[in-house]
């Protein structure tokens, strides 16, 4: 049975029809402008003749950067922004991303080859284990205001732009008004403060001492957030008015 499914760079002629090809474990796919028969060929002259292989394993896939000057980036586009860089020359580098987007640099062009790979195994939840439960790393409670303005922050970049600039104070304000119609200026500026000292980017003000301010403070809010998922796109619904229910 295959583990991953390839989709080739989409072109003007054959869009409507993109070749899939299918991988099973042990599998390996060669992709290029010039390939053996079974390869992915890749009709652009900026593409090298043999620009890489795709290999397919259980439950991840490697890539091969067969170039040699080109870096290769391969993205999570459920990520915002996660991504691995492949140098050239590298082989069987592993990609963990159940979808994954190839960005192939040619000649002026970002050719994106799309790679589908299996859901990831996990571990089952412990049964019968003994002791005091794991203290989570961040505790955040999605009922809250302050998640509601998180996830206000991490939306542009949820959103599939991962290079979006963060909204302003004024945007969120106005992003927060079906579900949290009182918001303002200084709740929302609160709130971000607050989130400052709950995931430990700055101390609280019983211990802090006299310094300088926390310069980027809602890049570092939502960098750290999209790191760790503590806001997925899932989460989004909270910045809808719910039914019968308001923020609190």
């Amino acid at each position: 049975m295959y583990s991953i499914i390839v989709v080739p760079p989409p072109t003007t002629e054959d869009e409507p029809a993109r070749t899939q090809y299918r991988l099973a474990p042990g599998e390996r796919l060669a992709f290029g402008r010039s390939v053996p028969e079974g390869g992915l060929r890749i009709g652009h002259d900026g593409v090298s003749r043999r620009a890489g292989e795709i290999a397919a394993h259980g439950t991840f896939w490697t890539l091969s950067n067969l170039s040699a000057h080109q870096t290769y980036v391969v993205e999570n586009p459920e990520g915002a922004g996660e991504h691995i860089k492949v140098a050239p020359g590298r082989l069987d580098a592993p990609v963990p991303f159940e979808f994954s987007r190839i960005v192939l640099p040619a000649a002026g062009d970002l050719l994106p080859v799309e790679v589908w790979a299996p859901r990831h195994d996990y571990l089952r939840e412990e049964d019968g284990t003994d002791g005091e439960p794991t203290a989570p790393a961040f505790s955040v409670d999605r009922t809250k205001r302050y998640f509601a303005v998180l996830a206000a922050l991490c939306e542009p970049r949820l959103r599939g732009s991962p290079h979006a600039p963060l909204p302003t104070t004024d945007q969120v304000v106005e992003r927060l008004r079906p579900a949290w119609p009182a918001a303002s200026r200084t709740s929302v500026q609160w709130n971000i403060d607050y989130l400052a000292v709950k995931l430990r980017l700055k101390p609280g003000p019983e211990t802090a001492e006299p310094g300088p301010r926390l310069n980027g403070k809602k890049e570092s809010l939502v960098s750290l957030a999209l790191r760790f998922d503590l806001v997925r796109e899932d989460d989004l619904v909270v910045l809808a008015a719910p039914s019968g229910r308001a923020l609190r």
